[in-house]
């Protein structure tokens, strides 16, 4: 798909089912489309559990929410039948996916998940993807010439600050969740760091959603002097939270996107995942702590439920110290 046939475009679709990250990096895409060519209407496919990503974003026409069972999704379906949308980008590209664009039937292009690339990779250590561009800009190239702003990414929120940081100053966010065991840098290293910046004046606060929040509170356990704002997904919240944060530091994992998205310095953590993915933080200060020693990263391009060399030194290896010398460097540049 070129950009000319783009211009001729009325009407669009973007079909991004999951996950919380995937779909934020796909707001520059969006943005870009809508700012070079403002009359296109664009529509977007998600599952319903991440409609708070894309609900308050102004360059959307309408969003779809894609439910779990196929059944209750006809009328959806039927009504992206009926829209005759002069073309589909598939950022998706899954069984999922091509269902909803056989039903469409309109021109569809599709991301290039380059997976034989990210098997050679996790399995060979063949490293095809060490020029690979991060992910939003991969999706901008399913269309040809179609350029990027420098901004980051758009996740829009209508909500006030929590009354528990309101007014406080030197907050210092952590986010110990990740889906994956091999993505979560270790508790007792967040307790550590969350010590270390206590005593240097720092206010320290937690954030996480449902599955995070047995974790945080683990923590919180440990040094009551922490606030705990995980919550059950209310990832608008968070977000707003984490505005008022000088710094958060994350694992690998959706709400890295989210801290991406804020506006504040990032800290980011890969384990057992790298960079070559290219799920990075994205256009924001920030800094990547990884261990390139290793000859076993990445053991999976998602994450894994346990270390398969049984040692786990990609986050081991990470030190509290360094993390928070890197905080205090960043606070003072």
């Amino acid at each position: 798909m070129t950009i000319n046939e783009l211009s001729k475009s009325k009407r669009i679709l973007i079909i991004r089912l999951s996950s919380l990250g995937d779909i934020l990096l796909s707001t520059p895409l969006i943005r870009a489309i809508k700012s070079r060519f403002p009359q296109i209407e664009i529509d977007f496919v998600l599952r319903e559990q991440y409609t708070d990503t894309l609900k308050l974003n102004p360059h959307l026409n309408k969003i779809f929410l894609y439910k779990k069972n196929n059944v209750l999704n006809k009328n959806i379906f039927d009504e992206i039948a009926a829209n005759n949308y002069d073309l589909i980008i598939d950022l998706q590209n899954n069984l999922r996916s091509r269902k909803i664009t056989s039903i469409a039937k309109s021109k569809v292009v599709r991301f290039d998940k380059r997976t034989f690339d990210k098997f050679l990779l996790v399995n060979f250590k063949i490293n095809k993807l060490n020029n690979a561009p991060q992910i939003p800009v991969r999706y901008a190239q399913t269309i040809d010439d179609l350029n990027l702003d420098n901004k980051g990414i758009d996740l829009f929120t209508d909500k006030t600050a929590n009354q528990l940081i309101i007014g406080k100053e030197n907050l210092i966010g952590l986010c110990p969740g990740a889906r994956h065991f091999t993505k979560r840098y270790p508790k007792e290293y967040f307790i550590q760091l969350a010590n270390q910046l206590y005593q240097h004046g720092h206010e320290v606060v937690l954030f996480g959603g449902k599955i995070d929040k047995q974790l945080c509170n683990e923590i919180k356990n440990e040094i009551p002097f922490v606030i705990d704002l995980s919550n059950d997904d209310d990832l608008l919240q968070t977000a707003t939270d984490m505005k008022i944060c000088s710094t958060i530091v994350c694992n690998d994992s959706g709400l890295m996107h989210v801290a991406s998205s804020t506006g504040t310095f990032v800290v980011a953590l890969f384990g057992s995942t790298i960079k070559e993915f290219g799920f990075t933080p994205y256009n924001c200060n920030h800094s990547i702590f990884e261990n390139n020693l290793l000859t076993c990263r990445p053991c999976s391009h998602i994450g894994r439920s346990s270390c398969p060399k049984k040692h786990f030194n990609c986050l081991l290896a990470i030190k509290p110290e360094a993390i928070f010398e890197n905080i205090l460097s960043s606070i003072i540049n």
